[in-house]
């Protein structure tokens, strides 16, 4: 069987179809591409800062991802539990986890596709001055891999529910501790009854400690693996999920 007609990818080709079928992707697209627009130029202060670089629009990711990346991801085990399709889905020639890989990628790539349709943007500032493209580029792979680590994360927390809010918010509520735990003022309440070693550890938890490396055109394998391995757990953990409700 060749890589494309794989069941993995058969299910991404799927999930996609699914998405692209409906009007809330479009919807998603344009709120996406309007609120990028808005934090990076307007709020973000792009023309007061005298310098082309889309520093303010990766500032902004991590929390504009926080709500529209659960808003798309909330659907994808929910809904299959929701009308009653999961059983017949678990009970196709697929495995759980090619399954899971393959809703995973297709929101993924989805995501994707959301960023590259962006690209205005670094015509703007290339248009504007002479920016260095490839801090740029690290900044865009930071950004898919920060939008890989909440997708991941809204999976497993649609895969524990019927229901797409409950979701919606279990997915917003990890995802805040994930972001607060390298904030200045949580290192410091942690700094207040522990040594140097654990406020270290909590802020090693946190998506702003590795991201901000990315924004800065540096790429770090303890960042890279921080990314994958938040993915990777977080898919794990959504398998035994769907291994329990199989199981059950």
């Amino acid at each position: 069987m060749s890589a494309g007609n794989s069941p993995t990818w058969i299910i991404a080709r799927r999930e996609l179809g699914s998405y692209f079928s409906s009007p809330v992707a479009y919807v998603f697209l344009v709120i996406f591409l309007l609120l990028t627009g808005f934090f990076s130029f307007a709020q973000g202060g792009f023309f007061d800062r005298g310098e082309a670089s889309l520093v303010a629009f990766f500032a902004w990711h991590p929390w504009l991802f926080l709500l529209l990346v659960p808003a798309i991801g909330m659907r994808l085990w929910a809904e299959e539990r929701r009308a009653g399709t999961l059983e017949l889905l678990l009970t196709m020639p697929v495995t759980t986890w090619q399954a899971i890989i393959g809703k995973f990628l297709a929101s993924w790539i989805f995501l994707a596709v959301a960023l590259l349709l962006t690209f205005p943007a670094v015509i703007t500032v290339n248009l504007l001055g002479s920016p260095d493209n490839g801090v740029i580029a690290t900044g865009y792979l930071g950004s898919l891999l920060l939008a890989g680590a909440y997708l991941a994360v809204t999976c497993l927390t649609s895969a524990m529910t019927r229901n797409q809010v409950v979701s919606f918010i279990l997915a917003i509520v990890i995802l805040m501790f994930l972001i607060l735990a390298g904030f200045g003022p949580v290192t410091e309440l942690v700094s207040r009854w522990a040594g140097p070693t654990v406020v270290n550890a909590v802020a090693a938890f946190s998506v702003m400690t590795h991201f901000d490396g990315f924004q800065r055109g540096v790429i770090d394998l303890r960042d890279l693996l921080y990314f994958l391995s938040v993915i990777g757990f977080a898919l794990f953990a959504n398998g035994l999920v769907i291994r329990n409700l199989r199981a059950g």
